[in-house]
């Protein structure tokens, strides 16, 4: 297979995946949605299945849609560290172009919900001064793009990535490559798309699972450069631990792999 086709199936089948995904978080956060406060269950399988469509659409490149899974399989053998950056490159741009599409879908929502006084009015202290200590850290729409904790601890917050991220590629790796060697088959596809259901379900909770630097970063770059009222920041501050903790995890779940089951 040619690097061409792998950037353009990897960007489709990410972009695909973001905007499914980023579409769930999107219709259960937004007020003037028919989905708002439709709950973390709908977010996680949301996820799941934006993960099956993007999976199905991108098999002509094994569907890794994610760096981490990427790092993974190179650890294993199923593609060439050459291709790694090739890779990278379709998922990165695929994310931001999903992101952008969110956007899109969502634009009405997204200038109702960013002039409402309820979100745009910062927490004030006694003094009627805005309580920068309370402030939020993070803009108020930022979660449609990209996670955040809920408890705000690094090395926890690192430590949680790294572990969800183990359990999903070790689940790849271990499902089995397709006939090409670079990544699951249809059935395998879809039992991945239930082990990010668990995965939202059981360790979401912490970080919002990012699971995949791309899926965090490519819509974190688009919130910051999309001309949008009241959005407040992109938390750069945090931005390092969905990038590094699912890539650690990812050469980590390619070891075990090495040790365990090759």
């Amino acid at each position: 297979m040619s690097s061409s086709d792998i950037f353009i199936s990897e960007t489709i089948g990410t972009a695909v995946l973001i905007l499914l995904g980023g579409g769930v978080c999107a219709a259960v956060t937004f007020k003037r949605s028919k989905a708002y406060e439709a709950g973390w269950v709908a977010i996680a399988f949301g996820w799941g299945f934006a993960v099956l469509t993007g999976a199905y659409i991108a098999a002509k490149s094994g569907a890794h849609l994610n760096p981490a899974v990427t790092v993974g399989l190179a650890i294993q053998g199923g593609i060439e560290w050459s291709q790694v950056p090739v890779y990278f490159a379709g998922e990165l741009l695929g994310a931001m172009i999903g992101a952008v599409c969110v956007w899109l879908a969502y634009y009405g929502q997204f200038r109702a919900h960013l002039t409402d006084p309820e979100v745009i009015t910062p927490p004030k202290g006694e003094e009627g001064l805005v309580d920068q200590a309370q402030a939020p850290k993070a803009g108020p729409v930022l979660g449609v793009f990209s996670t955040g904790p809920e408890i705000r601890n690094a090395w926890q917050n690192l430590v949680t990535e790294i572990i969800a991220t183990i359990v999903l590629v070790l689940a790849i790796l271990t499902l089995g490559l397709s006939d090409d060697g670079k990544g699951v088959g249809p059935i395998g596809s879809l039992l991945v798309a239930f082990v990010v259901v668990g995965i939202g379900l059981s360790l979401g909770g912490p970080t919002g699972y990012a699971i995949n630097p791309v899926r965090d970063l490519g819509p974190r770059i688009v919130h910051a450069l999309l001309p949008l009222p009241n959005k407040g920041g992109s938390d750069w501050g945090y931005a390092w631990i969905p990038v590094a903790g699912p890539l650690i995890g990812g050469a980590i779940a390619g070891g075990i792999y090495q040790l365990a089951f090759a």
